[in-house]
């Protein structure tokens, strides 16, 4: 007999009380990001509790939890029609299984007035070049942020109507 069990993942809106588990985990999966770049003074690796928290405050936050367990996040703001999308993270050991696309996906609905969405990986990332590309997103710009590193900025434009350009 073969029983297909689908995995309970439910994406939710993060609390302030998220905020350490979160910073944690956003250390954990942007390690292959910095052994990549072999650069380990990105800003994700260095960034504060403070600064998480002053970010829950200014950005719409999503949780992806799996057994009471925080395994994935995604944070967004948006200015002027433009939702900055940042720091979308699953856990490497729930990697290859959608958390991601979700994540990504429940984002970009939760800013249905926007013109445009925003976002950047390094350079080096091909996974995640190809994962961005994969949903309609399209290099737009460069920028060095040292001498090992190299942000790519991508962006996606939609139609009045909620469409994809």
């Amino acid at each position: 007999m073969n029983i297909n069990c689908k995995e309970v993942i439910t994406l939710s809106e993060a609390e302030v009380d998220d905020a350490e588990a979160i910073l944690v985990l956003q250390k954990i999966a942007y390690q292959d990001e910095a052994e990549i770049h072999d650069d380990f003074s990105i800003q994700l690796l260095l960034q504060t509790i403070e600064g998480t928290l002053d970010e829950f405050k200014s950005q719409l936050v999503l949780k992806a939890i799996k057994d009471d367990k925080i395994i994935g996040s995604i944070r967004a703001y948006d200015v002027d029609k433009t939702c900055y999308i940042n720091k979308l993270i699953v856990d490497p050991g729930f990697q290859n299984r959608g958390i991601g696309s979700r994540l990504l996906k429940e984002i970009e609905g939760r800013f249905n007035d926007v013109l445009r969405y925003e976002l950047f990986t390094g350079y080096m990332s091909e996974r995640n070049i190809y994962f961005y590309k994969k949903y309609g997103y399209k290099e737009f710009s460069r920028i060095k942020k040292s001498d090992k590193l190299t942000l790519i900025c991508f962006e996606k434009y939609l139609l009045n109507n909620g469409g994809e350009v």
